[in-house]
């Protein structure tokens, strides 16, 4: 009779389970994948099932709204001329994030930050928060 306890363990990274490697999450995908693959998709999946309109979006880099200082953003226009950047200081889901809105002609005025206490940033909290802005703004469907 074998005493279990000074059996010894299987090696780390055997059987089924370890075959399985993880898949890794879409947030961990490089930013210039991520945002025109993944985000921008599901911004307007998102919009669109609050009521909105299909909005126009882009990803870009070029000056930040107000400021000027270089970033990417996400631009999108709704109906109405309903503009909305979202910006990433530099090219990574965990930089410093801002949103700025403008309505008909005029330019943005003003930079709000953007999940400023969040620690991990996912697809989801993006996009759920973003939409939320916009129709806290009255921005999307009946409001």
């Amino acid at each position: 009779m074998t005493d279990s306890a000074s059996a010894t363990p299987p090696p780390q990274g055997s059987g089924p389970a370890a075959a399985k490697a993880r898949a890794a999450a879409p947030e961990e995908r490089p930013f210039a994948e991520f945002v025109p693959e993944l985000l921008l998709p599901a911004l307007a999946r998102e919009v669109q099932a609050y009521g909105g309109a299909e909005p126009s979006l882009s990803f870009e880099q070029g000056p930040m709204p107000v400021v000027g200082s270089p970033c990417w953003m996400v631009c999108g226009s709704l109906p109405g001329q309903r503009r909305f950047w979202l910006c990433f200081a530099t090219p990574d889901l965990g930089a410093v994030k801002t949103v700025a809105l403008a309505e008909g002609d005029a330019e943005p005025s003003l930079l709000e930050s953007f999940l400023i206490d969040e620690r991990k940033m996912t697809l989801a909290l993006i996009v759920s928060r973003l939409v939320q802005r916009l129709n806290g703004q009255k921005w999307l469907g009946p409001n």
